[in-house]
């Protein structure tokens, strides 16, 4: 499992919605793509590709909940 895998949670998906698995696969990506650069502490945007990856996985929370939402009773 890639570290965007694991931090989306790819392998959870209780309302069995194919947009949150499409939500989850891409932001695991975006995740993916940033996690060398976060991991080298010496390398100059470390802390912004950090920064950014917390944001895609907020993101991705919302845009899940989006997805999901259920109208009032």
């Amino acid at each position: 499992m890639t570290e965007g895998e694991h931090r989306v949670g790819v392998s959870f998906s209780p309302s069995g919605d194919a947009r949150v698995d499409e939500i989850k696969r891409g932001t695991a990506k975006l995740i993916d793509g940033l996690a060398q650069i976060a991991n080298d502490r010496e390398h100059p945007g470390a802390r912004c590709a950090a920064l950014a990856m917390t944001e895609y996985e907020a993101a991705a929370m919302w845009a899940e909940k989006a997805v999901t939402k259920r109208a009032k009773d």
